[in-house]
């Protein structure tokens, strides 16, 4: 269950919105102050009687820009190092706010406001900034329309909560911000304001048309800006970190446990803006481990390699000007890097971004038509990642990516185009051409298939082979109020491989259609209601059609906050190591819900057949479920407990293929907005694994932290041995920013 669910719920409602009128009518002004502000969420100093005030006088999810239920009042300041903003959030039933003291952007199922700030004024790029009544901060960066909530900056906040509702004020260092060089800045903004109650209701200052789904098109005009200039930067961001590991080797129960002495590690980040247009960050021996591992995934019926999101704060920044139709820049696939560098410069609408690193441990995905290998070595490899793009009209884009991984005697080049023209108000198309060039490591010892790349000559062993392929992907979007219409093609050849990316299947062309007509009920306990279908058909390079599918399903968003939706599988065939397997039926459902602050809940289920995907495969009837709960008794501590379950049996014999579940709980303390503690626990039953995290947590900012904590992993090795540990470390980590 992802933590930003809420806020992506949120967010992909508002992206079918477009102003009715032109932006130009919706302007606030930013006064210039030079009365100290002091951020306490109590707006009691007098700058705030006379800054500009707008009124979030719009409700525009539920409805067509009605009159919002609730008061809520904007302002803006400025002074030579800070942006501020106000708000006055009036609630008739302050009883009713939901606000919890949490860690930073975990806040989305709390009320709180948001302003999207685009500082180039183009309704490309924009940062989102989110407060709570406790004054919790949550903070991502927007491109275009997809957004990357990981992201975080350095800026202020504060709440306070009265008789009357709630009120926060923010400070915003410009030189957190990247904006042009040039006078008389206008930047676009939006504000609004989420009202969770027995629906999920947004306010918004200015007025919305859904039939457009240009988000960042719909805000206002950010005025009054002219006496604010370029600011340089420099942030040095030092870390020490001492650690004492253990093992169990090759996971012999009959070993004893070793315990390695305590090691310590050092390294340091530096970044430079010289201006706020460009940026130069770099990282010397840097800390890349994570506080605790990723979750468990149901891996036991995939020949896929699964993927896991980013974490690691370096990668994090800038990461959207990387990201393309076709993942060929997966960041984790640098593993282990000794040092790394990234650049990245906005001017107008050119943008060049540039990274480099070299990986200690080099982590190969080979992709195949029906399966991928994952490889870990040891091996060193320099990597670099070239970044071109140019921004034009409304959301808009033409850009150029190159990607090389260099070894001893082996290497990786992808390189090609991609686009995203938007027009006619409601139509994207999007696409991207990539070609690859592969010299593979000579080594089998390494890793060693019969897997043949589709037609070609060539396999999966790293025997030295040289080899070219190409990816393509094209892909047509209609949003409007009523009706979504996508339409993609993507092809990927069998000799494709971006060692850099993600990318775990090819040797495939693939089409794919789906539909979706939504509906508002008026008066009704459903509040949107939509019905989709989804149709595809995938072919590999040798002409066979592997697969067909034909999806119809039905959902909708209900009161008490509660999203539903219900598909059925009525045409499913594939072709599987050359086993063709026909009606495989199945029916799935989710449903998520957060009916009441205390209470947050999230059921996903399917039933019907699959096919185990082993050497010689066979079709069986099975259940994936899976529930998700999270509880606040109170407003500091939040208990979270997830299961999920699959199961497959052959529909012949009756032979079970697997049964099995994982398992989770995640018990937070939160003392203050800095300190937390926290202990994260996991049962694999597949594997009879077990992994335990406990975690004392301060973080200043989010880069000036303080951890002290372990990992624990344990097997189930069953009778006579029992649960024994296979992997301990403790760990204490100190770190700091400073910047100028």
């Amino acid at each position: 269950m992802s933590k930003h669910l809420q806020l992506i719920i949120f967010i992909s409602l508002l992206t079918f919105l477009n102003p009715a009128i032109s932006q130009n009518e919706y302007k606030i002004k930013a006064l210039k102050t030079n009365e100290p502000i002091k951020i306490d969420g109590k707006l009691d100093e007098k700058s705030w009687e006379i800054a500009e005030k707008v009124q979030l006088n719009y409700e525009v999810q539920i409805t067509d820009n009605e009159p919002a239920l609730q008061k809520t009042t904007a302002m803006v300041l400025y002074d030579n190092e800070n942006f501020y903003f106000g708000f006055i959030c009036y609630d008739t039933n302050p009883k009713e706010i939901r606000a919890h003291l949490t860690d930073r952007d975990k806040i989305w199922e709390d009320d709180f406001i948001i302003l999207i700030i685009d500082t180039y004024g183009d309704n490309q790029n924009a940062y989102e900034l989110a407060v709570n009544p406790y004054g919790i901060q949550g903070d991502g960066i927007r491109a275009g329309n997809s957004e990357d909530m990981s992201f975080d900056f350095i800026w202020r906040s504060a709440g306070f909560v009265n008789d009357s509702g709630w009120t926060v004020e923010i400070a915003i260092p410009f030189k957190s911000l990247r904006f042009p060089k040039k006078k008389n800045h206008e930047w676009n903004i939006l504000i609004g304001r989420n009202y969770p109650r027995k629906s999920r209701f947004i306010f918004s200052w200015t007025p919305f048309d859904k039939n457009n789904p240009c988000l960042l098109c719909q805000g206002g005009k950010l005025t009054g800006l002219d006496e604010i200039t370029s600011t340089s930067l420099i942030e040095i961001l030092p870390y020490a970190m001492g650690y004492q590991s253990g093992f169990l080797k090759d996971y012999d129960p009959s070993l004893e446990f070793k315990n390695e002495p305590i090691k310590g590690r050092f390294g340091s980040g530096v970044k430079i803006s010289p201006n706020p247009e460009l940026t130069i960050e770099g990282v010397l021996n840097p800390d890349f481990s994570q506080v605790e591992s990723d979750a468990y995934q149901i891996n036991v019926n995939t020949t896929f390699a699964l993927y896991y999101p980013e974490k690691r704060p370096f990668f994090l920044e800038g990461a959207e000007i990387f990201r393309t139709p076709i993942n060929a820049f997966y960041s984790r696939m640098i593993n282990n890097p000794l040092f790394a560098l990234k650049l990245k410069q906005k001017s107008n609408k050119i943008t060049i971004a540039y990274l480099s690193s070299l990986d200690r441990n080099t982590t190969f995905i080979i992709p195949g038509e029906e399966e991928s290998s994952t490889i870990s070595t040891n091996l060193k490899s320099l990597s670099n990642i070239g970044r071109i793009r140019y921004d034009f009209g409304e959301q808009s884009y033409a850009g150029f990516l190159l990607t090389t991984r260099n070894l001893n005697d082996a290497y990786n080049y992808v390189g090609g185009v991609d686009w995203s023209l938007f027009f006619w108000k409601s139509y994207y198309f999007r696409g991207q051409i990539l070609y690859s060039l592969t010299k593979e490591i000579n080594n089998s010892d390494i890793f060693s298939s019969t897997r043949k790349f589709g037609n070609s000559n060539f396999d999966a062993t790293f025997n030295g082979e040289r080899y070219s392929g190409t990816g393509v992907i094209l892909r047509f979007t209609r949003n409007t109020k009523h009706h979504e219409l996508d339409i993609s093609y993507r092809d990927l050849s069998p000799t494709f491989q971006p060692h850099l990316g993600f990318v775990t299947s090819n040797n495939g062309r693939v089409l794919t259609i789906e539909n979706q007509f939504t509906l508002y009920p008026k008066n009704s306990f459903i509040d949107i209601a939509f019905l989709t279908a989804e149709g595809g058909i995938r072919f590999n390079y040798f002409g066979a059609q592997k697969e067909k599918w034909f999806m119809l399903g039905i959902g909708g968003q209900l009161k008490t906050q509660t999203n539903v939706f219900i598909g059925f599988l009525p045409l499913n065939d594939e072709i599987f190591r050359n086993h063709r397997f026909r009606n495989i039926h199945r029916i799935f459902a989710n449903i998520y819900s957060t009916p009441t602050g205390f209470l947050s809940l999230q059921f996903n289920g399917s039933y019907g057949k699959y096919i185990y995907r082993t050497d010689e495969p066979k079709l069986g009837l099975g259940t994936e479920l899976g529930a998700w709960f999270k509880l606040k008794p109170t407003d500091k501590i939040e208990i979270s407990i997830w299961y999920q379950k699959a199961n497959l049996k052959d529909i012949e014999t009756k032979e079970k293929f697997y049964d099995g579940y994982i398992t989770g709980l995640v018990g937070i303390y939160q003392f203050n907005p800095n300190l937390f503690v926290r202990l994260i626990t996991q049962y694999n039953s597949f594997s009879g694994s077990v992994q335990v995290f406990p975690l004392l947590s301060f973080k200043l900012n989010p880069f000036t932290i303080f951890y002290i904590g372990s990992t624990l992993d344990m097997i189930d090795f069953e009778e006579p041995y029992g649960v024994r540990q296979t992997n301990r470390e403790f760990f204490l980590k100190v770190q700091y920013l400073w910047r100028n």
